[in-house]
């Protein structure tokens, strides 16, 4: 069994996507744990504000499988894969880490790199895993947090 963190975010019917997401998540893999949700401006294309989440539980897939299994839910959830890499959607769900390992499998980095690169991922993940340690980098997430050199005044705090 492994402990998964994953990021959770919609731009489309926000509210109803993100609750949608987290009962297909808890549905499918049990009992989650989940930080507080962020409101944040589209990154890499105008567009609508997103909100943000990270979700962590248990899951005894593969990361392959796991891959694929986050792609089925975010397509029950209508998102529709384009050639762009920023635009809107109704659902985005992305694996960030599984365990402590650093790998690859099913054509994914883990951890990902979105981890230390948007507020909008480390600030949930410090919500709900502070003195966790970083897989590759070997440091804890609220370390990564406090060193951030980003836009951190750009995430506000929203309840669904």
């Amino acid at each position: 069994m492994a402990w998964v963190w994953v990021s959770i975010g919609s731009n489309i019917d926000r509210e109803n996507n993100i609750r949608g997401s987290l009962q297909a998540l808890e549905t499918e893999f049990g009992e989650l744990v989940i930080s507080p949700t962020y409101e944040t401006p589209a990154e890499g294309f105008e567009g609508d504000a997103f909100y943000n989440l990270v979700a962590g539980f248990n899951t005894e897939l593969t990361p392959a499988e796991l891959h694929i299994k986050l792609r089925d839910i975010e397509h029950e959830f209508g998102r529709v894969r384009t050639s762009e890499k920023f635009n809107a959607r109704t659902m985005d769900i992305d694996a960030l880490t599984y365990d402590d390992q650093v790998t690859d499998e099913g054509g994914k980095h883990l951890p990902r790199d979105e981890i230390e690169k948007y507020a909008f991922v480390l600030k949930p993940l410090v919500d709900v895993a502070p003195d966790e340690i970083h897989p590759e980098c070997g440091v804890s997430y609220a370390a990564l947090w406090e060193n951030y050199s980003g836009d951190k005044d750009a995430l506000i705090e929203v309840r669904l």
